[in-house]
């Protein structure tokens, strides 16, 4: 099967969307709710009148984990500089970055990694941009950080981010880097969350950063507008699964650390609903017909509510039988 190849989702391309909401009331109810994390598509939300702590967590000698700003961040200390991988959401950046400064001694942000262009990983962008800090993402991150894009699932769409907030090396292979003396690997991943998605693996600590390829304690978004589907989120954790070993610490995009175990589940669950989902197309069943069969249901007490994740998954398995001539 290919993968599906979103187009630019600009003035021009409104049509596709239009005829997206023409699946039936129920899909549009499900995509105007705000699912775990809503924000996490690329726009901040209202600040809080109390912001949740952020707590910092020793991975290793050089290594820290920064939770509570909208995404897991991960520093990277040396002599010199620091490495940030995610950078959280905007009104949570500068809370982020002092934390960043007092942990590391003040040092310079050197080098911030996007590991997909959803706002809550890409929300210090700009600072770090601004203070001539290089940004690292796969090219598709740029790509849409570049663009105007229309979120399906939210119904909005979202300007272009600023100049400073754009990578400035992109990526589509694997590649490697020494940090000071922290050895760092990372790559593409198979188009599951966005088709944007990457990991970052430090072998020597044995930490594996997988940003949202990973859900925890909910349904795994999948963004079709910009590429995410449920065939590319299941090649992903089979991906993850074969970077580390059994004793490989895994940092989800939000939540605790997580193991292969964890990662191996979810992995077990997409292609078990997938199955399901792709008989019911096959029999020329619309979602609401999906929703009602309950294909996720022995799932739902360890994942929570499916509507949202079989909108998604309905919508972006609909699409890619259609790019590959009306055949699964």
């Amino acid at each position: 099967m290919r993968h599906y190849t979103p187009r630019m989702r600009s003035k021009d391309g409104r049509r596709e969307f239009c005829q997206t909401l023409v699946l039936g009331t129920a899909a549009a109810a499900v995509w105007g709710q705000r699912w775990p994390g809503a924000t996490v598509l690329a726009q901040a939300p209202a600040p809080a009148a109390t912001p949740a702590p952020l707590t910092v967590t020793k991975l290793s000698d050089t290594l820290i984990e920064i939770s509570g700003g909208g995404s897991n961040c991960v520093a990277v200390t040396s002599a010199d500089g620091v490495a940030l991988m995610d950078g959280g959401l905007p009104d949570r950046s500068a809370d982020i970055l002092a934390r960043v400064a007092t942990e590391t001694g003040g040092k310079p942000i050197k080098l911030l990694v996007n590991t997909h262009w959803h706002l809550d990983h890409t929300g210090s962008n700009e600072a770090v941009g601004k203070a001539g800090g290089k940004i690292l993402a796969h090219a598709n991150t740029k790509r849409w950080l570049s663009s105007t894009v229309v979120v399906e699932a939210q119904n909005r769409t979202y300007q272009p981010r600023p100049t400073e907030a754009i990578p400035t090396e992109t990526f589509t292979t694997p590649g490697k880097l020494t940090f000071g003396t922290t050895r760092i690997e990372y790559g593409p991943l198979p188009p599951g969350h966005t088709n944007g998605d990457m990991y970052v693996f430090f072998p020597d600590a044995n930490v594996l950063m997988v940003s949202d390829a990973l859900a925890v304690g909910r349904y795994p978004v999948m963004d079709y507008s910009t590429g995410g589907w449920i065939g590319g989120m299941i090649d992903s954790n089979s991906t993850l699964l074969t970077i580390g070993d059994a004793n490989t610490r895994i940092v989800p995009g939000a939540g605790p650390l997580q193991t292969k175990a964890d990662l191996q589940a979810q992995h077990d669950m997409l292609v078990t609903v997938k199955a399901r989902v792709e008989t019911m197309l096959r029999q020329g069943k619309g979602l609401p017909d999906v929703v009602a069969a309950m294909p996720t249901k022995e799932f739902d007490a360890k994942f929570g509510k499916p509507d949202l994740f079989l909108s998604m998954t309905y919508t972006g398995l609909q699409r890619h039988t259609q790019e590959a001539g009306g055949v699964l």
